[in-house]
C-alpha cells in the first residue's frame, strides 16, 4: 500500500487497460492508478504525483515487461512535447483503443449500442497536421527563441527542433522559424504563431503585440518568398489579421469525390486532418444516403465542409452555423463552386429555433456537427421535425453518448451505425460518427 504522502513514492504494477486520457490504468492496493506512459499488458515501476479519495495518478519509470503494442516514439521529443501522448503505441493499437473507448462511452454514457460498427476512419499518422496554433518564447536562459507546442506539464514551451505531426512544410522547419523571429527586433513581442496549410501551400500568421518596422516586415516577407510560405500579419484581435505577403494568398483544399473546393482564410476552423476529412466528407454522405428529391440540413456547418458535398447530392440543403464569418464562407464557397442548391443562416444553436424561416418542415435528412459541448439543444429541437435520419459526427464522445441516449430512449430513434474517427493520430483525442433512424 503508498505511504500516505505519496509524492515520489515508487511502486510497481501491471497495466490492465488505457483511460480516455491514454494514461495506463492499474490497480495498487485494490484501488485505481493512472499511470502517464504505461500501456495494455505491460508491468512498470512508477512514482505517485498524486492521491486522490477514488484514484491516483503517476508516471512511468520504467517498462519491466513491455505489452504487445509498444514501440519506439519518432519524434525525439515525445517525452518532452505535450502535442502527442500516444506515439510509444503502435498506430494500430492506438485505432483500435479509439474505437473500443467510443463503444464503450455510448454503452456506459448513453446505455446505447450501435446495431452495426463500422471501420474506423483513418489515414497517414504522420505530418497529418494542417491547423495549428504554436507558442513562441524568447527564453533569455536559453539565449534563444522557442517555437511550438506546451510541455507536457503545460507550463512551458517545449524545446523543439522539429514536429513529426505538423504540415511537413511547416513541422520540419521549427528551426529557421526559431532563427527568424530571433532575428527580428521585435522578438519579444510576437506570442504565437497560427498554422494553415492549404492543398496548395502552408501560411503562417505572426500575432504581434506592437506594430513591426520596415525591416522586420522585409524579413517576414524574405523567409515566406524563400519557403514559398503565405505570411500574414495579427497586430490585434482576429479581425485583424491581414496578408503580408503574398498580397493575395489563396488558400483552400479538396474534396475531390464531389467536386468541390473548400476556400478559407487561415484563422477559420477547419478539420486539422485533410486526408481524415475527406474519408470522413465521404463516409457522411454514403451514410445519408440521399436520393436526390430530399431536402437536408446542416447544423453547425462551418464553412460548408459538409453541405457542399450534400448539395451535390440533395434537392436542398440548409447550413446553419453560429460564427456569421463561417456563414459568409460558406456562401462564398456555394458561389465558388456553382452550387444554387444552398441557403446559409447564422444562429446560435444553444437558442430556440421553432421560428427561424429555415426551421421548416419537410427535412427529411439532418447532419450534426457539434463543437465538443455537444448538440443536446439542437438534438431537442428536432423532435417534432423528425427527420428520417440524423447523422451526428462528434468531436467529444461523451457528448455524443449523451445525445445518443436521448434520441434513443426519449425520441424513439435507433442506433444503427457508430465507428471512430482517428482525427488526431498519436494524441489522446478521438472524434465519432454516429447514425439514428427512425422507428
Amino acid at each position: 500500500m503508498p505511504p500516505k504522502d505519496v509524492k515520489h513514492a515508487r511502486a510497481e504494477a501491471h497495466i490492465e487497460s488505457l483511460n480516455h486520457e491514454a494514461k495506463g490504468v492499474a490497480r495498487v492496493a485494490d484501488k485505481a492508478v493512472f499511470i502517464e506512459g504505461a500501456l495494455p499488458g505491460e508491468d512498470v515501476a512508477f512514482h505517485y504525483t498524486r492521491r486522490k479519495r477514488h484514484f491516483d495518478e503517476g508516471i512511468l519509470d520504467e517498462v519491466l515487461a513491455p505489452g504487445p503494442g509498444r514501440v519506439t516514439p519518432r519524434c525525439h521529443h515525445f517525452t518532452l512535447c505535450g502535442g502527442c501522448c500516444l506515439q510509444h503505441l503502435a498506430g494500430d493499437a492506438q485505432v483500435s483503443h479509439k474505437q473500443a473507448a467510443v463503444l464503450e462511452t455510448l454503452a456506459r454514457v448513453g446505455h446505447v449500442t450501435p446495431e452495426q460498427v463500422l471501420a474506423p476512419i483513418t489515414a497517414s499518422q504522420w505530418g497529418y497536421r494542417r491547423k495549428a496554433r504554436l507558442g513562441v518564447r524568447y527564453v533569455y536562459k536559453k539565449g534563444r527563441v522557442l517555437v511550438g507546442f506546451r510541455e507536457r506539464q503545460g507550463r512551458y514551451l517545449a524545446d523543439l527542433s522539429r514536429c513529426e505531426v505538423l504540415d511537413p512544410a511547416v513541422g520540419m522547419r521549427l528551426q529557421a522559424l526559431q532563427t527568424l523571429i530571433a532575428g527580428l527586433t521585435a522578438f519579444e513581442h510576437i506570442p504565437q504563431l497560427e498554422v494553415a496549410v492549404g492543398d496548395d501551400g502552408p501560411a503562417l500568421v505572426f500575432r504581434h503585440l506592437r506594430p513591426l518596422g520596415d525591416a522586420d516586415r522585409a524579413r517576414l516577407r524574405e523567409f515566406g518568398q524563400w519557403y514559398g510560405i503565405a505570411v500574414y500579419l495579427q497586430p490585434g484581435g482576429p479581425d485583424s489579421v491581414h496578408p503580408l505577403w503574398p498580397a493575395d494568398p489563396r488558400l483552400s483544399y479538396r474534396l475531390p469525390g464531389h467536386d468541390i473546393e473548400i476556400l478559407f482564410a487561415p484563422t477559420d476552423f477547419i478539420q486539422v486532418n485533410g486526408a481524415v476529412n475527406r474519408r470522413l466528407v465521404d463516409l457522411v454522405i454514403r451514410l445519408l444516403e440521399p436520393r436526390g428529391d430530399e431536402s437536408a440540413l446542416d447544423l453547425f456547418c462551418g464553412v460548408g465542409n459538409f453541405t457542399l458535398p450534400m448539395a451535390r447530392h440533395f434537392h436542398r440543403v440548409t447550413g446553419v452555423e453560429g460564427d456569421a464569418q463561417l456563414v459568409r464562407r460558406a456562401g462564398e464557397n456555394a458561389a465558388h463552386n456553382g452550387i444554387v442548391n444552398a441557403d446559409f443562416h447564422t444562429w446560435d444553436l444553444a437558442q430556440d429555433m421553432a421560428r427561424q424561416p429555415w426551421w421548416r418542415g419537410g427535412i427529411d435528412k439532418v447532419l450534426l456537427d457539434p463543437p465538443r459541448t455537444g448538440a443536446r439543444e439542437a438534438v431537442e429541437a428536432l423532435a417534432p421535425v423528425a427527420p428520417a435520419r440524423i447523422v451526428y459526427v462528434s468531436c467529444n464522445p461523451a457528448t455524443l453518448a449523451r445525445d445518443a441516449g436521448h434520441l434513443v430512449h426519449e425520441q424513439g430513434y435507433r442506433l444503427t451505425h457508430a465507428c471512430a474517427v482517428d482525427m488526431f493520430p498519436h494524441t489522446a483525442h478521438m472524434e465519432a460518427v454516429a447514425v439514428f433512424d427512425r422507428g
